[in-house]
């Protein structure tokens, strides 16, 4: 497909019967004058006054635990950068539709305005202030597309005051993702991550959130070195943020070429085509690489394999090892809204990660190949969903469209809220409940 068409077939996409992507569908009948008066007035007025009276029936006599907003304001849309947030509508309108078809969950996009400051930025103040507004109609918060340093500053700051969960996507989501091919990728390669040498080129919100839970998970920061667009980030450099200034090393290496030198694991979050077949071969044995920059990687697949990479992962569905969000937010918030969780804690990032690195190792059933096969018929032509149990280097994480996804990482992060105390609810039997999600999810999705 050219560009030109890709092009036509999205706006045709879009706009073709009734506009965008996401509609509103009732779960109650309203058919009739009886229907009516308990929809509305006069019949509404009872949970309205339940409500009052004990605030906790919110979740039993509204949508409320089943609703996530999506807050934009459009200033770091994936590959488009700061387009604001009507022309970033799509994308959060895309997001709710992942939200619904993966996990049955009803997400709403909620692009916010007059929230920058006078050079068009994020004006992090004034964002806090509007999204904790939506604290009594929502039961998650998915922060999606702001810029960087901005981002850290609203996240950390609604964690504190909201009582419902609030994760910015673009920084634990990849984070989560790339752990798990990495922690499985060393299981290969039998490797220990405190061991490994780390380049991360990219200094933004995934850069710097990827980072910091591969340290949390056992990595060195030392062994960390990270580069931004004017290259090695070294405690010399006076141009720093306070999160860059975090991953400042005392190092004579001042470009990307020199810092991949030795190192065990490349990750980019950066620019297309700005590692080549030299710097991986200067890596250390067995090196890994995930390139994910979109829609152009900082290498080729190829070119990184015929260079000496193990594996390699991107952020593109056309090749192998792709590392895609989707594989996580829709089950974590499936997890932590059943459980009604306060937070998505380190906890429950953790167990979001080791749920689909279980998955990745695990033998494939025959139902879940076919599903697989249906969905990847190029990758099933291949042989790629043939193999046993145990860890492919084209397949360190699970493919998004496998339907053990979100009820298995839902059933880790409920456990893991419920373990780590920020659960309200309790569940009896997770074999039951990671059985009930696959259920739901068929039946929302039965044509």
């Amino acid at each position: 497909m050219t560009p030109e068409e890709l092009k036509q077939k999205a706006l045709n996409y879009h706009k073709t019967g009734r506009a965008g992507k996401i509609s509103v569908i009732p779960t109650k009948p309203c058919d009739c004058g009886e229907e009516l008066s308990l929809a509305y007035t006069p019949g509404v007025a009872q949970p309205c006054l339940e409500i009052r009276d004990k605030p906790d029936t919110v979740w039993d006599y509204t949508a409320r635990g089943n609703m996530v907003a999506v807050v934009s304001d459009g200033t770091a849309v994936l590959g488009l950068g700061n387009i604001g947030p009507m022309a970033g509508l799509p994308v959060m309108e895309g997001k709710a539709v992942l939200f619904k078809h993966f996990a049955d969950i009803d997400a709403f996009p909620v692009c916010l305005g007059k929230v920058f400051d006078a050079k068009g930025r994020t004006d992090a103040a004034k964002l806090i202030a509007a999204t904790e507004c939506l604290e009594p109609t929502f039961g998650g918060i998915n922060l999606e597309d702001i810029a960087a340093p901005a981002c850290f500053e609203v996240e950390t700051t609604l964690k504190q005051r909201m009582g419902i969960p609030v994760f910015h996507d673009d920084q634990h989501g990849t984070a989560i993702i790339s752990l798990a091919a990495i922690l499985n990728a060393l299981k290969l390669l039998g490797k220990k991550i405190e061991d490994c040498r780390f380049v991360v080129n990219g200094a933004g919100a995934a850069g710097i959130s990827c980072s910091r839970l591969y340290i949390a998970a056992g990595a060195r920061k030392e062994n960390f070195i990270m580069c931004d667009s004017k290259g090695v980030i070294h405690s010399d450099r006076t141009d720093l943020n306070p999160q860059k200034r975090e991953f400042a090393v005392q190092t004579p290496f001042r470009t990307l070429a020199e810092a991949m030198v030795g190192a065990d694991i490349f990750l980019g979050f950066s620019a297309p085509n700005c590692v080549t077949a030299d710097m991986v071969r200067s890596m250390a044995p067995s090196p890994i690489i995930f390139a994910m920059a979109n829609p152009v990687p900082e290498i080729q697949p190829d070119v990184a394999r015929a260079a000496g990479a193990v594996i390699v992962g991107t952020g593109r569905s056309d090749y192998p090892n792709q590392v895609n969000n989707v594989l996580g937010f829709p089950g974590i918030f499936r997890g932590a809204l059943d459980v009604r969780a306060k937070d998505i804690n380190d906890a429950m990032k953790f167990a979001a990660a080791h749920a689909l690195a279980e998955l990745a190792e695990a033998d494939i059933p025959t139902d879940v190949k076919a599903v697989l096969c249906a969905a990847y018929p190029e990758d099933g032509a291949k042989g790629m969903f043939d193999f046993g149990k145990g860890i492919n280097p084209e397949m360190v994480i699970p493919k998004p469209f496998d339907p053990r996804v979100v009820p298995h990482v839902a059933r880790r992060v409920a456990e893991a809220a419920i373990a780590s105390g920020v659960a309200q609810k309790a569940i009896a039997d997770f074999d039951a409940y990671e059985a009930a999600v696959t259920a739901r999810i068929r039946k929302a999705n039965a044509k």
